[in-house]
């Protein structure tokens, strides 16, 4: 019987049939899309939790949380949480979690505080020695999850408090303080750490920027496929060819790198760094992904899902101060938003397998 590959994706070469399933989460837009496509697409439940939440707070934060302050306020946290939830997002797609980026945003903040303020070298040396942790980080943990096949979930997750106590010794030992300030470089605070009109982060045209570069691996190469088809079926994606080992080792250096970029950025932000600092994106990271689209088991998501889940969750963070009520209420609204997250997820995943079957049949 001959296999028909679903209309929404193209065939792939010398590819089996469980392939070309996985892959059917990540539709191309060359068809005409009906209102039923449209509520299969991975990011169609985070707009509504979107929309939902910034015309709640719209309502109760009244103007303040409108205004320009009010709009930077919420727009500089989800900016650093996309530098970081972005390639997270596309380690989940893939199968994996990531629990090290709070460590990782500490460790680099700190090796760049001391490099170019303790020790006084060129800040591009601290730049370039903060990421290359970050780098060799997530090279760390993919060369562990792929060699040992121990769960990502505990490797990183032990790479989190191992980098952690090993960046609050170290600067104890180095500074002998937790807290290392930092002289600002008016070159690289323009680039990481500076305020445009005094409010909106320059971190804003980074999460931009990396969207647009994750959205067409995403959608244009190959990588994107091989991230879809390792997420719905590492076994056939291997047997089709696909370097498993190597695409995740990729996808946790990415991880690193996304971490490392926001520890710079927030360092010259404040002219400091804390050793403390970052471990709210452990989980913050995955609220987002996760109330973005992309499902905890893997294989499905988008970009721009992932964009609108972190503007959702900087809008809770930041709404609630407006509004005048207990903060603690943010954390209740937080954790509704992601169980109702995962139930639309499940549900979005199945209305776009169930119309893949459907237009095979009809195809056959």
């Amino acid at each position: 019987m001959t296999t028909h590959t679903p209309r929404d994706t193209a065939p792939a070469k010398s590819s089996p049939a469980p392939f070309s399933l996985v892959t059917t989460s990540l539709p191309a837009f060359t068809k005409k899309r009906s209102v039923g496509d449209l509520f299969r697409r991975p990011e169609t439940g985070a707009l509504f939790g979107t929309v939902l939440v910034f015309v709640f707070f719209a309502v109760f934060g009244g103007q303040q949380f409108v205004s320009s302050g009010g709009v930077a306020s919420w727009l500089n946290i989800a900016a650093e949480l996309a530098i970081i939830a972005l390639p997270v997002a596309l380690l989940m797609i893939a199968g994996e979690f990531d629990l090290s980026v709070g460590s990782v945003v500490a460790s680099s903040s700190v090796v760049l505080a001391v490099v170019s303020g303790t020790w006084g070298l060129p800040m591009i040396v601290g730049v370039i020695a903060a990421l290359a942790l970050g780098v060799v980080t997530g090279l760390i943990n993919g060369l562990m999850v792929s060699r040992t096949n121990v769960p990502s979930f505990i490797v990183t997750l032990a790479m989190q408090f191992a980098l952690a106590g090993l960046t609050l010794g170290l600067a104890r030992v180095l500074t002998g303080s937790t807290s290392i300030p930092i002289p600002a470089d008016p070159f690289f605070k323009a680039i990481f750490g500076t305020l445009i009109n005094g409010q909106f982060e320059v971190a804003i045209f980074w999460a931009i920027g990396i969207a647009v570069v994750i959205a067409w691996i995403l959608q244009m190469t190959k990588y994107g496929n091989w991230i879809f088809a390792i997420g719905g079926d590492a076994v056939s994606a291997r047997a089709s060819g696909i370097p498993v080992a190597g695409t995740k080792i990729a996808l946790f250096v990415s991880t690193g790198l996304g971490a490392s970029l926001v520890g710079i950025i927030q360092t010259l932000l404040y002219n400091g760094a804390q050793t403390g600092t970052g471990q709210s994106f452990v989980f913050n990271s995955i609220i987002a992904v996760v109330v973005g689209g992309v499902l905890l088991t893997g294989g499905y998501g988008s970009v721009v899902g992932v964009m609108l889940g972190c503007l959702t969750f900087a809008i809770v963070n930041q709404g609630i101060y407006y509004t005048g009520w207990n903060s603690d209420w943010a954390a209740l609204i937080l954790g509704i938003l992601l169980l109702a997250a995962v139930l639309m997820n499940n549900t979005f995943r199945k209305l776009a397998l169930s119309s893949g079957v459907a237009k095979n049949r009809k195809a056959a």
